[in-house]
């Protein structure tokens, strides 16, 4: 499987671009336009452009700082950290369009609908196409709220390069109808992706079970805005059965070779841009916030010596140490020079977080298990109680870090001695759950999935963050709630773009809010 990924990388130029025959006739071929589509090769590509567009600067500088994972020193980079520079939440678009690393996966997965379509052979590799589709735009517009959908990636093949922005209430109605119907579509019986699906290998049961956890996710999602209506996607997704099990995580695997598109592109991403040598100032002078190695030295969480160091001085070279007593955190928007105590701030494992060759987990048990907690706690699932659902979530939250090498492994006495330190409140109110399951939610998905914490956080309110108010901020103190839609949409796009930007309250700004986001 992990060397897939090269083969993609190599093979992918020779059947993505324009066919050539030798000689003078070459010179009559259109070299934008594609002779042919090979859509194992595209479905590797989007599924590799869908989790990576814009790490850095969205998941890293404007979530992780927003959602007080990490904090920075220096004002460029604290989109997140002092809610400056939008322009960071602006990279995201690129999954519209785009040739570089993390672009283009939206018109990736169009092409690869639109070359398996029409045939019944095809019937599983249409159904986890619609599926992936879904995931990409799921992200898209929670992060932006009204977007292209319909009529997005067109552009080459209807040459629509001015696609109509469709009211998220819409895109979201249209995402869980493709859910539901490709899920309904599976045949054991035909052809799949194999190898080319980089998540499952073209397992259908696995693609069931990850198109039923993304409907949960989305379905919890309409809570605030449509009780009524996530109860009847949650009670649906979790009746089809969802991810909860270790062996049904969809993870992909990376590997550390010399083609930076092989790499984990959390750990390229953060090496490449901030942790570039240990010890002393680092280059968008980041290191993980106070907010969470606080919270996670006060329940006593083992995953905390797991994913955060402390570099120690011993003469002129550097020692990554885990010692619980030596982390501490680096206060949000706190500074604007470089501190004199920078050294003693943790940053993140170079053993675990940092590996070129460590894992994605795209989605997995513990998300699950915890959703279905919130599930149990509205009355919405009678299968499970919240308390066990939780205690899932945790274990398995604690577990899935052993896929990072031998430093991640936690011993289930630990995770037995935290759960015993920190019990489920099944005597709690329902927000008084809800915080729980949520702030749980925030350590649990921390760096995997930061888009779904920052969802989470404006669906729910939880974890319970404190905003900083740092001079000449541009949302007046107040958390991020929604990404900028890039410049560009108001020059090349300009009459759709303004009809969406009235719908949605007539802002486009950091401040701006969702349909979903009561």
């Amino acid at each position: 499987m992990k060397r897939l990924i090269y083969k993609i990388l190599a093979a992918a130029p020779l059947f993505l671009l324009s066919a050539c025959d030798k000689g003078f006739e070459e010179m009559n071929v259109d070299p934008n336009k594609y002779s042919a589509v090979i859509p194992e090769y595209l479905f590797t590509r989007a599924q590799l452009d869908g989790v990576s567009t814009n790490f850095t600067g969205a998941a890293y500088l404007t979530i992780g700082g927003s959602m007080q994972h990490f904090s920075t020193y220096k004002e460029v980079p604290a989109a997140g950290d002092k809610y400056f520079n939008f322009s960071y939440s602006q990279g995201n678009w690129n999954a519209y369009a785009g040739t570089g690393a993390g672009s283009g996966a939206v018109t990736s997965i169009v092409q690869v609908m639109d070359a398996v379509a029409g045939n019944p052979a095809n019937v599983n590799k249409l159904s986890a196409a619609r599926i992936w589709k879904a995931y990409i735009f799921h992200r898209l517009t929670d992060l932006y709220g009204d977007i292209p959908y319909f009529d997005a990636g067109k552009a080459l093949s209807d040459k629509n390069y001015a696609p109509k922005y469709d009211a998220q209430q819409v895109i979201y109605a249209d995402l869980l109808k493709e859910l539901d119907e490709s899920i309904a579509a599976f045949d054991a019986s035909k052809a799949t992706f194999g190898n080319a699906d980089l998540m499952f290998g073209g397992d259908v049961t696995k693609w069931k079970k990850f198109g039923y956890s993304l409907m949960l996710r989305l379905g919890m999602r309409l809570t605030q805005v449509d009780p009524a209506l996530a109860k009847t996607w949650v009670e649906k997704a979790i009746a089809g059965g969802v991810i909860l099990d270790d062996a049904d995580r969809a993870v992909i695997a990376y590997v550390d070779g010399s083609q930076v598109a092989s790499r984990n592109f959390i750990a390229n991403g953060l090496l490449s841009t901030d942790y570039i040598t240990p010890g002393g100032d680092n280059v968008e002078g980041g290191k993980f916030a106070k907010t969470l190695i606080d919270y996670l030295k006060t329940t006593k969480d083992p995953r905390l010596n797991v994913i955060s160091v402390v570099w120690t001085a011993n003469g002129s070279t550097f020692t990554a140490d885990t010692t619980t007593a030596l982390q501490q955190g680096m206060p949000n928007a706190a500074y604007n020079s470089l501190p004199s105590n920078f050294n003693s701030f943790s940053e993140p494992n170079p053993n675990t977080i940092l590996r070129y060759n460590s894992p994605l987990v795209v989605m997995g048990n513990a998300e699950m298990n915890l959703l279905l907690a919130e599930a149990a706690v509205r009355g919405w699932n009678s299968g499970t109680t919240a308390a066990t659902a939780y205690n899932n979530a945790v274990r398995a939250g604690m577990r899935q870090w052993s896929l990072f090498g031998a430093g991640g492994v936690i011993s289930d006495a630990r995770i037995n001695l935290y759960l015993v330190n920190n019990p489920y409140k099944t005597t709690g109110t329902t927000a008084q759950q809800i915080e729980q399951i949520s702030t749980q939610k925030w350590v649990a998905l921390f760096l995997e999935d930061e888009y779904e914490i920052f969802a989470n956080w404006r669906r729910t309110g939880y974890p319970n963050l404190t905003p900083t108010n740092y001079p000449g901020n541009l949302t007046g103190g107040k958390i991020p709630t929604r990404f900028v839609i890039p410049d560009s949409e108001e020059t090349y796009n300009r009459t759709n773009f303004l009809e969406a930007r009235t719908r949605q309250g007539g802002t486009n700004t950091l401040s701006s809010t969702v349909w979903w986001d009561k």
